[in-house]
C-alpha cells in the first residue's frame, strides 16, 4: 500500500498502534510472564527493541490493526484485551521541524498461537521475560507502557480467577 501521507515531515500526526503481547510460561501461576518484542528494521528508533505495531489503515479498527501488525511483523496471533495508553512519538530536526509525529494507541493482547519470526518491519522478533524489560535500553515510553500493561494483565487475571 502506498502511503498518501508522508511519514517524514507529515502535515498532521499519523495514527499508529503498538501491541503488548503477553504469555504465561509458568504453567498458569502467573509468576513468569513474557512479552513479545521486535528489533526495529526502520526509523524511527531503528535497531532498538520495541513493540510490534504500525499504522492504522482506513476503515480498520485499532484492535484489528494491532492484531494485523503483530501477525505481520512476528507471525504471532494474539487476542486484544484492551487499550493501555495513548502515547505521542514526536521527533524534531535541529531547526525544530517535526520529522515524525505518531499518535500511538497501545493495546495489551494475550498470545494465542505462533512463535516469533521476524517479518515486515522487524529485523528480529522474540519473547523476553517482563523482568528483563528495564535492561534492554528501550525508549522510556515503551518500558512504561509495558509495565502498565502488566499491571492490567495481573488485575484482569485476578478478577477472572485464572491466568491467560
Amino acid at each position: 500500500m502506498t502511503d498518501l501521507i508522508p511519514r517524514t515531515f507529515p502535515p498532521h500526526p499519523l495514527v499508529g498502534v503498538g501491541g503488548i503481547v503477553f504469555r504465561d510460561v509458568s504453567g498458569g501461576t502467573g509468576r513468569e510472564i513474557e512479552v513479545l518484542l521486535i528489533r526495529r528494521a526502520n526509523p524511527p528508533r531503528q535497531g532498538e527493541w520495541s513493540l510490534p505495531g504500525g499504522l492504522v489503515q482506513l476503515g480498520e479498527t485499532v484492535a484489528d490493526a494491532t492484531c494485523r501488525e503483530v501477525l505481520e511483523e512476528t507471525g504471532v496471533a494474539a487476542r486484544p484485551l484492551g487499550v493501555v495508553d495513548v502515547v505521542d512519538l514526536i521527533d524534531r530536526d535541529a531547526a525544530g521541524g517535526v520529522i515524525y509525529h505518531y499518535t500511538l494507541v497501545e493495546l495489551v493482547l494475550a498470545w494465542e498461537r505462533g512463535e516469533p519470526a521476524a517479518a515486515s518491519d522487524a529485523a528480529e522478533a522474540r519473547w523476553f521475560p517482563v523482568a528483563q524489560i528495564d535492561t534492554l535500553g528501550m525508549w522510556h515510553e515503551t518500558v512504561r507502557v509495558i509495565h502498565r500493561a502488566r499491571l492490567r494483565w495481573d488485575i484482569g487475571n485476578a478478577r477472572s480467577g485464572h491466568d491467560e
